[in-house]
Parts: structure tokens; C-alpha cells; sequence
């Protein structure tokens, strides 16, 4: 039997749409206090179902194909090298091009599993190894900037979060939930904790009679006095109304005695696009404007495409913009719900896993209550036994495009977001609490502040130059979805060179390396302000799940490992190509300590020698032609040598070796912070590492 969001995949059709529009950012900000509070309306538009890579990973700048740190997998493989389907060939898919110029019908490549289950497989609680087998080989197509041009071109004259990721392991409305009230209810106190798109629907519109109870976000804005709106059509808006879930909406809809009427006028009404415009023109934009499109317009596979969502998007940009003055004052925030099942090869941060006997697979000093499926749901099908204990997200990521006149000019912005973060802005602007953010998230996802220039917005920028949309959305919306071959060969994808301006991040890691009594010890710090997820992949033994620890702002942490054999080699991810690798046979007492000038981009490394032997250290760029250095330290003595990171905009990868061990090494790369707006890796370009060197 179909349920109503298939019936609405099946009768979905294209329309004549309007063309796109050039002239949001040709509108400056309207400037007053140079701070958040020049910012008078924020819309919210959530599409349907695409991975950050997907879209973004041939784009130049990003953190997409030519990922200097991809996750190693085992038999030498990286996470670009993915096991195909058992049995299949090739036995191992990596990410291959849809080449809509060639094939147009790769437009509309067909969806693949997103659920709780399918979602928790293909991410296996961070090793991500068989991402094909559980999300089908297509999930690994994605699109080049011939084929989506109207995305790059929004990118290319707004900002682009290359680190936000979807809220949840999950899809739809799981998500949706997180957008629109901070929270999935893990806890099951009010109707949750929700898994599915169990309740994504009125009851009569199919949805079930039983009904969620937490308080949503809209709610606190209603109290607060903070006008807001949902502008859609209640005919088809492809089930992604999350509100239509909750009693209190429903009550209000059903005009029960004692609801509030302006929960189903604002939440539960009918406004579309057009009206959205006749808001903008007459200078009535509620402060807060959540938009949901309908099926054709969703961008989500099958019934939708990435043309047909451009057009859509389009259409939002021409009605924001129909009066300049309404323009000068509104953030347009942009994002996905979830990947449906497409692939991206970042590890989501995410607290740590538990191990069979429910002992954390790392640490968190941030309270982790809620971030786990501890609480059985009986009315979710889909809460099989084999996911409880797991951490419910992040998920995968996806694309956010921040629209204003504060965020123009093709910036990246790198810091960990997910849905809450969109809340996390309002909260800021509007100072409307949502409590029912978790004290995880609020640490580890930022409030997306960090993707404006409030103070300085209208410096000179050139006009964007955004391709018309309404031609390729009719050819799209006329053809069937398909499912696209599997390639016979395995070839790296390829991401364009050259570098795009990033904000400054709110990070500060470093981690470092000690032996003593036969244990390894690597002692984290964060001296930056925000919390921050590192991941720790053991080279040795792939098979268990990488540890994960959650190091809050101004914080430190030590972890230690036994030495099988003597050895170690220890493979560190955290966030914007922050890495460490520690690795040795034996013990042979060298003790290496970094010290960071993040006002002079200078990094100098110290030099211990605890051991009874000289040794010989040589220290090698990776990248970005900083200089070598070798000394040999006797034992007893220490001995230091600075870099100065200026002429790389902070960039560094060296690697320490010594001559009378080749098997220990220390491997230090990633980005120093000033506190100032830079650019993004200069050396993230080609083809992705297939295999690790």
C-alpha cells in the first residue's frame, strides 16, 4: 500500500516556472548597529534529500574529493574506495560523475534508502566502509558544476557551509523535527523518540490520531511576540510540515475550545509563494518565515531534481527581492533535511559509540544525555534491537547556503553546524530560548553567526551571475527517474584547483603524543571557544569503531592505548583538516611538543630526548613548501625550530621522522587561527587519495 508521500512521488509533474534572478546581491545591507540586530526577517527554506558531496565535492575550495585526510578504511583503502554490493562488480565503487550533459536523464537519478536503519549501516558508527550495500552502488553519483549550475552559481555569490550536517542518522521528518523544535524527544516523554515519518501528516490527511507533545520552537516565538509564518500549500507540501505532528497545531487546526487559533493560521494555513511576495511587497515579512515546497519543487530524487529545486529556489530569491527594502534586512538560509542516501565521505561528529558491554568508545566532557537511542519507541517499526545505544547523529552532510546581504562574495564557511544551529540564530537575534537543544549540540554546532559580515557587509562585490532555471526544470520535470549504471572501472573523482575565502573558525586543537610503562597516551586540547569532535582511528585495527571525544572550549583531555606488539599508529580527524598521525614500533624516547603564535601564524616545535641514544630528526613538508629541518638531539637535551605559517594563510602539514627508526612518526596539518578571515586549503585539489600512503 502506498503511503501519501509516495502517492505524492507518483503524481508529482513540472510546470512553467519563472526565471532565476541576479539582483539579491546587488541589494546591500542595511546597516544600522553593524550587528545581528540589523537583521529584521530570517526565511528558512529545508529541501529534500542531497549530500554535501554529492553536489559541492568537485567544487573548488570546499572540503570535497581531494580531502587531504580521508578516512582510512582497512586493506589500505580510503573512504573514496568503497566495497560494492557483494558479489557485484566491480567489487569497489568510488564516487562517479551522472553527467546530466551527456545522459540528461541522470537529472533524475533515482532516491535511495534513508531510514534509521539503512543510515545507521552506511555510517557503521564512523568506519563507513560499505556505503554501496546499504544505500544501493548509485548512492555514490554526484553532480559536476555543468550539471547543477545554478547551485554553484548561488555559492559562488553567497556563502556556502561546507560542515553543516543534517541533525539525525535518520530522515525526513526526524530531521525536520530538529529545524522546527531542537529535539527528536529521545527521552520519550512526549510522543517520541522519533525515528521515522510517523507522524509527518495531519490525521486527515493519513497521518495516525496519535500526536507529538513537546514544544516546538514556533510556539516560543508565538509567546514571545515574534511574528512567524509556514508559507505552503497544505495541499502538497509533500508531507514536510513537521507541525502537522504535534496536538497543540492540531488542536488549533480542529478548532478545539481552548487552542490557540494562530498556531493553525500561521502553521497549518495555506500561503504560497505568490503570497509570500505579496508579503515582501507590502512590508509585512514576518520576523521568522519557514518555507516548505511542495513535491515537484522539493529537490528530492523521484519526484524532484536539482533543476526543478533551482527553479524553486529561484522563485524564493525573486519574491524576497520584489521590494529592495524588505531585501536589505533578511537572511535566506537554504539546507537539506537529510542526504536520502547519497554519499559524503566526512566522518559526522558525533559523541562517542559504546562498545557491547555500553562503556563510551571515547569521552565527552559535555553531558551526553539525549544523544543516544537508549528509550525504545513501540509505535516506530523501524526501532529494531541492533541500533539502541547508538548515537542518534550527526548525520551525514549537506549543502547550506547562508543568502543575505551580509554573506556575499563566494565565502566558505567550515564550522560544525547542523539543523539546531538554524534555532541557535534565532535564539541570537531574537532572544527566544529553546531549551529543548541538548547541551551537546549547542557546544559542538554553532549559531551561524560566524557566516557574516555584519559590521562591513557592502564592500564592493560583483555581481553574481546566476544561469536561468525554468528551461532545464521543464525538461526535468518531463522525464521518469532513473537509476544510473554502476561504473565498470574504478576512477578518483577530481576536484577543481583554487582556494575561496573562509571565515576565521572558533578552533584551537592540538594533541600530542607520550609512552610510559607500555601504554601510549595522546593528551588532547581545545584553547579555542567553541567544542570540538576529534576522531581516533587505530591503523592497526580498523575493525572496532573509531573513537570519538568531545573536548569542550578551554578544555583538555588524555586517552591512552595499550601497545600491541610495542606499536602504534594512531590516525586523528577533527574539524576543517585538523590532523594528527602518532606511530611507532618501539618506544625511542623522543618527546615532541608544539607551541602556537596564532597573532603571527607561527608554530614552533619543541624536541625532548628522554632516551639513552642521539637522535637523528628530520621534519619534511607535506604541503605548502615551509622549509625541512634536521638535527640530531643528544640524549638529555632539547632542541626547538619555528615556521612561519603567514605566507600560507596558517596551512601547515610536516611530518617528524627519525633515521634509526623509520617506523615512528609524528604528522601535524591543518589550519592555525588568527581570528581573522582567511582562505581555505591551498593544497585540496585533484584527485581524491584512493589508498593511503
Amino acid at each position: 500500500m502506498l503511503d501519501r508521500r509516495q502517492l505524492l512521488i507518483a503524481a508529482a509533474a513540472g510546470t512553467a516556472l519563472p526565471a532565476a534572478i541576479a539582483r539579491a546581491a546587488g541589494i546591500n545591507a542595511y546597516v544600522r548597529t553593524g550587528t545581528i540586530k540589523d537583521v529584521e526577517h530570517v526565511v528558512i527554506l529545508m529541501q529534500e534529500n542531497r549530500s554535501f558531496d554529492h553536489y559541492f565535492g568537485a567544487m573548488n575550495g570546499v572540503r570535497g574529493f581531494a580531502d587531504r585526510f580521508p578516512i582510512p578504511l582497512p586493506d589500505g583503502r580510503t573512504v573514496w574506495t568503497q566495497a560494492n554490493v557483494p558479489g557485484a562488480q566491480p567489487s569497489h565503487i568510488a564516487p562517479f560523475p551522472l553527467n546530466t550533459t551527456q545522459t540528461f536523464a541522470h537529472m533524475r537519478v533515482e532516491g535511495t534508502p534513508h531510514s534509521w536503519t539503512d543510515a545507521q549501516a552506511a555510517w557503521d558508527q564512523g568506519r563507513m566502509a560499505d556505503w554501496p550495500a546499504a544505500k544501493r552502488p548509485h548512492s555514490m553519483g554526484y553532480f559536476q558544476p555543468e550539471d547543477i549550475p545554478f547551485q554553484y552559481a548561488l555559492a559562488d555569490a553567497f556563502t556556502l557551509c561546507d560542515a553543516y550536517h543534517c541533525a539525525m542518522q535518520v530522515g525526513t521528518n526526524s530531521n525536520r523535527l530538529f529545524l522546527f523544535t531542537g529535539t527528536n524527544d529521545p527521552a520519550g516523554l512526549d510522543g517520541g523518540p522519533s525515528l521515522s515519518n510517523s507522524h509527518d501528516s495531519l490525521p486527515q490527511k493519513g497521518g495516525p490520531k496519535t500526536a507529538y507533545t513537546w514544544k516546538t520552537y514556533p510556539e516560543r516565538l508565538q509567546a514571545a511576540g515574534i511574528t512567524w509564518r509556514v508559507y505552503q500549500d497544505m495541499a502538497d507540501n509533500f508531507s514536510d510540515n513537521p507541525l502537522e505532528g504535534f496536538a497543540s497545531f492540531r488542536a488549533a487546526y480542529d478548532k478545539v475550545p481552548g487552542s490557540d487559533p494562530a498556531l493553525a493560521a500561521h502553521g497549518l494555513s495555506t500561503y504560497r509563494l505568490d503570497r509570500l511576495r505579496a508579503d515582501v511587497e507590502a512590508g509585512v515579512l514576518p520576523r521568522v518565515s519557514y518555507i516548505v515546497a511542495g513535491a515537484k519543487d522539493s529537490e528530492h530524487p523521484d519526484p524532484s531534481s536539482p533543476a526543478q529545486g533551482s527553479d524553486y529556489t529561484a522563485r524564493v530569491l525573486d519574491a524576497l527581492t520584489a521590494n529592495p527594502e524588505v531585501w536589505a534586512r533578511t537572511v535566506l538560509l537554504v539546507m537539506f533535511d537529510e542526504n536520502d542516501g547519497f554519499f559524503d565521505h566526512m566522518p559526522p561528529p558525533a559523541p562517542p559509540s559504546r562498545d557491547a558491554g555500553g562503556e563510551l568508545l571515547g569521552a565527552s566532557s559535555i553531558d551526553l544525555t539525549g544523544e543516544h537511542h537508549l528509550t525504545p519507541n513501540p509505535v516506530e517499526p523501524i526501532d529494531v534491537p541492533t541500533y539502541r545505544g547508538r548515537p542518534y547523529g550527526l548525520g551525514p552532510r549537506v549543502p547550506m547556503y547562508v543568502i543575505s546581504p551580509w554573506s556575499r562574495g563566494g565565502w566558505v564557511n567550515s564550522q560544525v553546524f547542523d539543523h539546531t544551529s538554524v534555532i541557535r540564530f534565532l535564539e541570537t537575534r531574537f532572544g527566544v530560548a529553546a531549551p529543548e537543544i541538548s547541551p551537546w549540540r549547542r557546544a559542538v554546532c554553532g549559531d551561524l553567526t560566524s557566516c557574516f559580515d555584519f559590521l562591513t557587509p557592502n564592500r564592493e562585490r560583483l555581481p553574481p551571475k546566476l544561469p536561468a532555471t525554468q528551461a532545464l526544470a521543464d525538461r526535468a520535470g518531463a522525464l521518469k527517474t532513473t537509476r544510473p549504471p554502476t561504473p565498470v572501472t574504478l576512477a578518483a573523482p577530481v576536484q577543481a584547483a583554487g582556494v575561496r575565502l573562509s571565515r576565521a573558525l572558533p578552533y584551537e586543537l592540538d594533541a600530542s603524543m607520550s609512552v610510559a610503562d607500555g601504554t601510549a597516551r595522546i593528551d588532547f586540547a581545545n584553547a579555542g571557544v567553541a567544542a570540538a569532535v576529534v576522531h581516533v582511528y587505530d591503523l592497526n585495527d580498523l575493525a572496532p569503531p573509531p573513537q570519538r571525544y568531545t573536548l569542550s572550549a578551554d578544555d583538555t583531555h588524555s586517552a591512552s592505548w595499550p601497545l600491541a606488539s610495542g606499536g602504534y599508529d594512531l590516525w586523528i580527524l577533527g574539524p576543517n583538516g585538523f590532523h594528527r598521525q602518532f606511530r611507532s614500533a618501539a618506544d625511542p624516547g623522543l618527546v615532541v611538543t608544539n607551541a602556537f603564535d596564532r597573532k603571527a601564524l607561527k608554530l614552533t616545535i619543541t624536541l625532548r630526548n628522554t632516551g639513552p641514544a642521539p637522535l637523528s630528526v628530520r621534519t619534511t613538508a607535506n604541503a605548502y613548501g615551509h622549509k625541512s629541518w634536521s638535527v640530531t638531539v643528544a640524549p638529555g637535551a632539547t632542541a626547538s625550530n619555528t615556521w612561519a605559517l603567514a605566507g600560507t594563510k596558517g596551512w601547515h602539514d610536516l611530518s617528524l621522522t627519525l633515521a634509526d627508526h623509520p617506523a615512528w612518526l609524528r604528522r601535524l596539518a591543518g589550519r592555525l587561527e588568527s581570528g581573522r578571515d582567511t582562505v581555505t586549503d591551498p593544497a585540496m585539489f585533484g584527485p581524491a587519495l584512493m589508498t593511503r600512503a
